[in-house]
């Protein structure tokens, strides 16, 4: 008797096979299944045909898309080949190949069902009991966009190729001329040509925004700077400096990428090299589930200027939790003070936490003396973190929302976005934070 299962790929199917069945029963594909089908049809966009074959129906490509990204499928290109290769794919799919270009195509141009799907999946979270809106935890973390450092560029170095290349252009210019006249066929010159007008378009591009946005911060700062020297012209005497006028002229060093201009040059500390990155956001369910309840993506390296505007966007879609769990990133007076005044109350660390292990394998560090705090809402805040329960209850942020993103990045394999420009790479964020969901609340129903 042979001491191996006998096999034979050759072995056709009497009947065909249901895919279902070769799934375990705790797969999250089921859960997906159920959850796009809450989808309404209407917050899809599906373009209009009047002939020609039809199209994919729009819950099936959204439940490709979750059930790729939350098993860290993020390319086009590899989810297609996964409709043919993976069973969990086949399933969700309905045995159906989307190609590659109808499956970028959608991903791109279906944010608002998105948005419906991850809002559906949370109702559904919230039906089964898992969702609870007493504490939450909010954090930030450091995505590569789909763009290299090495293609940003500094203001006065723009202003100075631009010349450069508008003086090459010119003599590029008088060569196609010259050997036009010859009846010279030069095939590399007009693509030479083509390559520095492509180049000077980009930078004339990345000049005019740079100078936008400085018109639109000088406009934003004048109401304050009018307040300011009106103050400093009632004074008597006029003691001291005036104020400076706002300059809608952008600063030499202001950089900007070529390759994804919303983009911005990031770090996670002084410890890390700068990344061409976005600052994507998360708050998370402080009391058992940690479900993704909120998400935003901003393209600055402070996580303080959004923190108000993402827990009060909460109230709308879901409901405003009652305590807010934050680091020392998010300290900021008037997002305190916001949140307060709707009833949210905010505990967020004031100075970053020195304690050291007793048995900790690096150095003693130099003595150095302590950041003096004066602002009267920051020594509050710090008072109350030093004190029970506020203290007890501050200790659940770490273990709650950095998980989060260690799953993400590590399990899920989500470390960069592949789609470009603000509003694709928040697209794309929701559609992680709808898979992170999708496989907890499997996770947590099958436990």
């Amino acid at each position: 008797m042979s001491r191996f299962i006998p096999f034979d790929r050759s072995q056709p199917y009497l009947l065909p096979p249901d895919l279902k069945s070769w799934l375990p029963a705790d797969d999250v594909a089921h859960f997906i299944v159920a959850a796009v089908e809450r989808v309404p049809l209407g917050a899809f966009s599906v373009p209009r045909r009047t002939g020609g074959k039809a199209q994919y129906h729009p819950r099936l490509m959204l439940g490709l898309l979750i059930y790729a990204y939350a098993n860290g499928v993020f390319s086009s290109r590899r989810i297609e080949r996964a409709t043919h290769r993976d069973i969990g794919m086949r399933f969700v799919a309905a045995n159906l190949h989307p190609d590659h270009d109808t499956i970028a195509t959608f991903r791109r141009g279906n944010r608002a069902a998105i948005e419906a799907a991850f809002l559906h999946v949370l109702e559904l979270a919230r039906e089964m009991g898992l969702v609870r809106l007493g504490t939450v935890s909010i954090d930030g973390t450091k995505i590569d966009a789909n763009a290299s450092k090495y293609r940003s560029i500094r203001y006065d170095r723009a202003k100075e190729l631009r010349e450069m290349l508008a003086t090459d252009i010119a003599g590029l210019m008088e060569r196609a001329e010259a050997a036009d006249a010859t009846d010279t066929d030069n095939q590399a010159l007009p693509d030479e040509l083509a390559r520095r007008e492509t180049l000077k378009a980009k930078l004339d591009e990345a000049c005019a925004r740079l100078e936008a946005e400085a018109r639109e911060r000088a406009e934003a700062a004048r109401p304050e700077y009018e307040r300011k020297k009106a103050a400093f012209d009632a004074k008597q005497g006029r003691c001291g400096r005036p104020p400076k006028e706002p300059d809608d002229e952008p600063p030499p060093d202001r950089q900007i990428n070529l390759t994804d201009p919303d983009s911005k040059l990031m770090r996670r500390s002084d410890a890390h090299e700068y990344r061409q990155a976005y600052n994507a956001q998360a708050v998370v369910c402080a009391e058992g589930s940690q479900l993704i309840l909120e998400h935003r993506v901003v393209a600055t390296t402070a996580d303080a200027p959004s923190f108000a505007d993402t827990i009060l966007g909460m109230e709308e879609r879901i409901g405003l939790p009652r305590t807010v769990l934050a680091d020392t990133g998010f300290a900021s007076r008037k997002a305190v003070e916001a949140l307060q005044a709707r009833g949210v109350d905010p505990l967020v660390a004031i100075g970053r936490p020195v304690d050291r292990r007793p048995y900790d394998f690096r150095p003693e560090p130099p003595p150095k003396e302590p950041r003096r705090i004066t602002e009267p809402w920051r020594l509050k805040m710090k008072a109350r973190l030093q004190q029970d329960p506020e203290k007890a209850l501050y200790a659940l942020r770490k273990q709650t929302v950095e998980p989060v993103f260690g799953i993400i990045k590590s399990a899920m394999g989500f470390t960069r976005f592949h789609l470009r420009g603000l509003a694709n790479a928040a697209t794309e964020w929701t559609l992680v934070a709808l898979a992170y969901n999708c496989r907890r609340i499997a996770r947590l129903t099958a436990a």
